[in-house]
């Protein structure tokens, strides 16, 4: 299968590029042109250097399934809402119509776990079907991207997969974020502050997500017009203060884990876990 991909030198877009790679297809990537892959990349695919909001028709073609990756400001601090809105949203749904306008009829849509917001705290274990209630800019633009796409899928009556990632984490996660951090920490013989980690989460290594896209390149149960929505996660919650102890213990960190010396971000949402094996073919 030919696959033309966005985000391809972020964290999971790098590693999708590599387990594509191996499962036999091929890639044209759309890139930043100063954007560079997080990982070493076993074959380089086609690159295309440009914004996500250009003209990439004549790139398209021959391509049988877009991926979309992409996202603005996804890490904390997030962008102001309207640039949220535009990249996420605005600019995304123009690449998907371009996509649609040189025959693609199969997509392939990461969305994220934190689009579920102020409600995810009234499920023990959140259904796909769950409201959308982001409390803050970037989560707020994914759920507004999600409705777009399922409405763009619906009136098109293409295939279109929607897959919601968890707390993922491994090799090529930005710096700033936990796992990263913690490592550098434990590695260097540092103390690690941290929040006193009461949140509840799903933690999904960033290869296992990878392989979950490919996997999801399949749309044979996947019905024209009726969106697949899916959560993304391993089935293994913990608090993060249990995640962040098991990782210090496996790196044999030497300094402590100063638990509760960081407060608790504003709106955070304490507890994230989703339901197991949760996908649904849901009529928009």
């Amino acid at each position: 299968m030919k696959i033309f991909l966005t985000g391809g030198t972020g964290f999971i877009g790098s590693h999708f590029i590599n387990a594509a790679h191996q499962a036999g297809h091929n890639i044209v990537a759309l890139r930043r042109a100063s954007s560079q892959p997080r990982i070493t990349l076993e074959k380089e695919p086609q690159w295309i250097d440009g914004p996500l909001d250009g003209d990439y028709t004549e790139e398209m073609k021959d391509c049988q399934v877009l991926v979309h990756l992409a996202s603005h400001t996804p890490n904390p601090p997030y962008d102001t809402l309207p640039n949220c809105l535009y990249w996420n949203v605005q600019a995304s749904i123009q690449l998907a119509e371009q996509a649609k306008s040189v025959g693609i009829t199969r997509f392939l849509i990461a969305g994220s776990c934190f689009e579920y917001g102020r409600s995810a705290e009234r499920y023990d274990a959140i259904p796909v079907t769950a409201p959308l209630e982001p409390m803050l800019s970037y989560p707020t633009s994914k759920a507004a991207a999600s409705v777009a796409f399922l409405g763009f899928a619906a009136q098109h009556k293409i295939q279109l997969s929607l897959f919601r990632i968890f707390q993922v984490y491994g090799e090529g996660e930005q710096a700033s974020r936990l796992w990263p951090s913690l490592k550098v920490a434990a590695l260097n013989g540092s103390d690690f502050p941290m929040t006193l980690g009461e949140q509840l989460r799903d933690f999904i290594d960033v290869k296992d997500v990878a392989s979950e896209f490919v996997k999801g390149l399949d749309f044979s149960n996947v019905d024209a017009g009726i969106p697949n929505l899916k959560n993304i996660s391993s089935g293994n919650p913990q608090t993060l203060f249990e995640f962040s102890s098991h990782w210090w213990n496996h790196w044999n960190a030497k300094g402590k884990i100063l638990r509760g010396a960081i407060p608790y971000r504003v709106n955070e949402i304490m507890k994230l876990i989703p339901e197991l094996n949760n996908e649904v073919n849901n009529a928009h």
